[in-house]
């Protein structure tokens, strides 16, 4: 009887053993870290605090409405359990807003910015010292091509006849951000102009650019399409051309691009999103999923549509590839136009 129980009772230990072994093992796989590192992203915000959007410029420039468009959408598609204010930095066409993102926020996540070409032209004109390799670079979001428009009773009525007398007579105004001066510069090279010579007349963005277009203050100017989509459908403006490879649609589905008006260029300003240097990286990962479900919505899709922006949507070892790629074409094309810091 004594043998009979000592065997039941070894039995049951081995039972045991086998039980723990096997919750040890159900623990590791399907709820230790795996699943730690999945709630990362939404740990790193589950205070509610809020997270401020960066817009470097002044309001009615690119940067502010691609920034205001996001805050739309994440609050629409309640894509955020928190405040997500805008804050507008103006100066030097962004480098004061960079230089304080690089500065004053290292290692931080309360704070992200948009971004676009300027962050590469820049640096390479010698207008910033910091460039895209100091920060963290998040996400692209999409492409915005280029216009160039004159007031409604200015007596240009194509691309052409403007490029030819920037040609003839270098102090024709042309209102430009330091950021969009290169398009303009490429398209006066293409004709056979000095593109060194060019008179711009800088601003901020785009609200000044359209006073100053309004006052007379301006000949031509050239920007994003959404800086000026109000004015052209109203009739304030009257757009010259686009330097989109085809024809757009909306506001702009009547206006010829460069390329067909027998000027060989096409030009878009990528914009996205960049956090401070030595993000962490659950940070940086949560912003990731979030713009590409942003991206996604049917709130971003008319906003997108309705400010002629193509969604083109890339993060991680794709983006920073883009990135490497666009800064050495955007350094070729300063060199050829003049603009390259010596």
């Amino acid at each position: 009887m004594k043998s009979l129980k000592n065997k039941w009772f070894s039995l049951f230990i081995v039972c045991l053993s086998l039980l723990l072994v096997l919750a040890g093992c159900s623990s590791s796989s399907n709820g230790g870290s795996s699943s730690s590192e999945s709630n990362k992203g939404e740990d790193v915000y589950s205070d509610g605090k809020p997270v401020t959007i960066v817009a470097p410029a002044s309001p009615g420039s690119g940067w502010d409405l691609t920034a205001r468009a996001l805050v739309e959408t994440f609050t629409k598609e309640e894509l955020v359990d928190f405040p997500v204010p805008v804050a507008n930095e103006a100066g030097a066409i962004g480098a004061v807003s960079l230089s304080q993102l690089v500065s004053a926020s290292k290692g931080k996540s309360d704070k992200i910015s948009v971004t676009s070409t300027a962050l590469l032209s820049n640096h390479l004109r010698g207008l910033a010292e910091n460039s895209y390799e100091d920060v963290t670079m998040i996400a692209r979001l999409m492409t915005e091509y280029y216009t160039v428009v004159v007031p409604k009773d200015s007596k240009y009525q194509n691309l052409t006849e403007l490029l030819n007398d920037v040609k003839a007579d270098p102090k024709i105004a042309i209102g430009a951000s330091g950021d969009d001066q290169l398009p303009f510069a490429l398209l006066v090279d293409a004709v056979g102009g000095d593109a060194s010579n060019i008179n711009y007349i800088s601003y901020e963005g785009g609200g000044e650019i359209t006073n100053a277009l309004l006052n007379g203050d301006l000949v031509a100017a050239v920007s994003g399409i959404s800086e000026f989509s109000s004015q052209i459908q109203a009739g304030e403006f009257r757009a010259l051309g686009v330097l989109s490879e085809e024809r757009l649609g909306g506001v702009m589905q009547d206006v010829p691009t460069a390329i067909e008006q027998g000027v060989d260029v096409a030009f878009g300003n990528w914009r996205g999103i960049m956090g401070p240097p030595d993000m962490p990286e659950e940070a940086v990962k949560y912003w990731e999923d979030v713009l590409e479900k942003a991206l996604q919505t049917e709130t971003w899709k008319e906003l997108a549509e309705k400010n002629q922006w193509e969604i083109t949507f890339m993060k991680g070892d794709e983006f920073k590839t883009y990135l490497d790629e666009t800064n050495e074409a955007v350094r070729v094309g300063l060199e050829k136009t003049g603009q390259l810091k010596k």
